[in-house]
């Protein structure tokens, strides 16, 4: 069974997923952000940002932070 995400933040294309990982010193989250497009009839997904991707980049990476950091208190 693969291991799903413990959430996801979502604007527009760009997207950040949270991911749990148990260690020896506790539980860490791990954040892969990417941005969706479309080629064709297929949906794919990139770590590259053009420019103007960039505030939806910094406003879901804020979100999740703000999340994880409610959730730990």
């Amino acid at each position: 069974m693969a291991k799903q995400p413990v959430f996801e933040v979502r604007l527009g294309r760009i997207k950040a997923v949270v991911w749990e990982n148990e260690t020896e010193k506790g539980t860490r989250h791990n954040v892969q952000v990417s941005r969706l497009y479309k080629e064709g009839d297929e949906w794919k997904s990139s770590s590259s940002f053009g420019r103007d991707d960039l505030p939806l980049v910094g406003k879901v990476c804020d979100l999740a932070h703000s999340r994880l950091y409610g959730e730990a208190a």
